[in-house]
């Protein structure tokens, strides 16, 4: 999974498709289920070991390489203090403050310009003992507007100045309106450390990892095999009651969950794998679990739009009228209740911004793709794969190796195109790889990733305007790894990201994704349901974050015996 700064909106109703914990009796509907901490001590004492489906691909979040969403739930939201944490109202997910602040931030207009004034608290300090300060978010801000492959500056590059009247405020200041202010300093990047890393390279102080925090954690990390996290002494808000957190890297699902069911491992946060999804419907004793399609997740087969054969329209198109993705999805999710594709590019709990409609054409259609490809001049060679030019509509997918629900995914779109006529070859990558290095950089043709908000705002320019798309004159910054570049829907994605007024942020938004969909700019599968799954020696308030993961509050989990 990667992370995206594409984010989501406060307040937003969720018609919760929350399904039965295992071990318990039918498949009757729930709430996310939460342990009572009754009957464990609070006194920091033993160790929890949990899986891990992938590796970091470096700790400097700011750079590009850090995509990996395990990357953030394992080290940085332990480690950075942020503005906002999420919490869920009734029904409803919304900001709360972070304990690092004193409260929530204020909005006003000042001489026109939109102003936000930041109140950190008094008691929040790095795990040096130095207060964290308005120049640290000035420093952050000041590196993601202004550095070299930053993994995405939106937002950000709207600032005019960051002032700071005092060490415990600081003072944001807009260029033009930017109605997605709440998505800064907090999962995105966090607030940085600039008594640390000021004057400094500080992709080489962070990329293999940092001692340091400002959260409740520290971190170390063992590349490629865990992450260990122990209690910072500094912590201002309540301190971690285990002594310790092992994130065991284990990138195949099957076998995660057999280190789980054997007890190795105490809690898991797994890919909705076919194999997991049945161990789950048998039940696990011992165990509590939740799953959800209300998530901030969405998977997709996305196309790299600048390089052939996904340059051309046509072919884009051609090759959505030649997937089933209803069977897919039903084969994929069916038996924990999602059946239908999403079609849009926006996550679940971002839905009423987006047009339920805008990619429903697209359904397997093999006439359809005989007339679009004969009418741009292409035919099918003696192997039956399409040809014009001296070119074969032939091209490579490249996933996350060892994730057997996007190989099964794949096979299956293999065997679909070949009968429409497009030669697919697989060949997946590490995750570090895929996600590190691949797609920041555009080499590939196609791939298959989730993509996971990291805030309450809706937005999709950070994944799908032109000019987010890395080139060498923005320093290879930007999040549109697709390379998607419509032009109409450009200014229409920049007014959901900028325009206060809620209701022009909504037709706009639904406007941009039927013109994106038209366009065919990549295939949206599923809303990537979230899996939580827990042992019973797990105390505390255990249940799913959409924006923060399962892990986002260890330091309130107890553990027994």
């Amino acid at each position: 999974m990667i992370r995206a700064r594409r984010s989501l909106i406060a307040l937003v109703a969720l018609l919760a498709i929350v399904l039965a914990a295992c071990g318990s009796s039918g498949g009757s509907k729930s709430a996310p289920k939460t342990s009572s901490t009754t009957g464990f001590g609070a006194a920091p004492s033993g160790t929890i070991v949990v899986g891990a489906e992938q590796d970091a691909a470096c700790a400097d979040w700011i750079d590009k390489c850090a995509a990996s969403s395990w990357g953030a739930w394992m080290m940085q939201y332990q480690t950075m203090p942020r503005v906002f944490d999420y919490a869920k109202q009734g029904s409803d997910w919304v900001e709360v403050p972070n304990v690092a602040m004193a409260g929530m931030p204020t909005v006003t207009d000042v001489g026109g310009k939109q102003t936000v004034t930041y109140k950190i608290s008094d008691a929040a300090i790095w795990s040096d003992g130095q207060p964290i300060t308005s120049n640290d978010m000035k420093y952050t801000a000041t590196q993601l507007a202004s550095g070299k492959n930053v993994y995405d500056p939106t937002g950000y590059d709207q600032i005019e100045s960051v002032a700071t009247p005092d060490p415990k405020t600081a003072v944001v200041t807009f260029k033009k309106p930017f109605a997605s202010w709440t998505q800064l300093f907090s999962a995105d990047y966090g607030i940085q450390p600039s008594h640390l890393l000021e004057g400094k390279n500080r992709d080489q102080l962070m990329k293999n990892g940092y001692s340091w925090s400002g959260g409740p954690w520290i971190a170390k990390w063992n590349k490629g095999v865990s992450v260990t996290l122990t209690p910072n002494p500094k912590f201002y808000g309540t301190k971690p009651t285990v002594q310790k957190v092992i994130f065991k890297i284990l990138a195949d699902t099957a076998a995660q969950f057999q280190a789980f069911k054997a007890g190795e491992l105490l809690a898991i946060y797994p890919q909705p794998e076919p194999s997991a999804i049945a161990a789950i419907k048998g039940g696990v004793p011992g165990t509590q679990a939740v799953y959800t399609a209300d998530t901030a997740n969405l998977e997709a087969v996305w196309m790299n739009n600048s390089r052939a054969p996904f340059d051309n329209k046509v072919v884009r198109q051609a090759v959505a009228y030649s997937i089933d993705r209803n069977a897919i999805v039903k084969r994929l999710f069916g038996d924990i209740g999602v059946e239908k594709p999403m079609q849009n590019l926006q996550p679940p709990i971002n839905s009423r911004f987006a047009d339920p409609n805008a990619w429903s054409q697209y359904t397997l259609n093999l006439d359809k793709v005989n007339s679009l490809m004969t009418g741009d001049g292409w035919k099918k060679d003696g192997s039956g794969v399409w040809a014009k030019g001296g070119k074969t509509a032939s091209f490579t997918i490249e996933s996350t190796a060892g994730n057997k629900r996007r190989e099964l995914t794949e096979q299956i779109l293999q065997q679909e195109l070949q009968q429409a006529g497009f030669k697919m070859t697989i060949a997946n990558k590490s995750a570090d790889d895929l996600f590190g290095k691949i797609l920041g950089a555009g080499t590939y043709q196609m791939t298959i990733y989730a993509q996971t908000a990291t805030s309450l705002n809706p937005g999709l320019c950070a994944v799908a305007c032109t000019s987010a798309i890395p080139t060498k004159a923005n320093g290879q910054s930007g999040n549109n790894l697709s390379r998607i570049s419509v032009p109409a829907a450009d200014p229409l994605l920049a007014t959901v990201d900028s325009n206060p007024d809620v209701q022009a942020r909504i037709t706009a938004g639904k406007q941009a994704d039927r013109l994106l969909g038209d366009d065919q700019v990549s295939i949206p599968l599923d809303p990537l349901p979230n899996i939580v799954l827990w042992s019973d020696r797990i105390g505390g308030p255990v249940a799913d974050n959409p924006v923060l993961s399962m892990f986002w509050n260890m330091n309130l989990w107890t553990l027994k015996g």
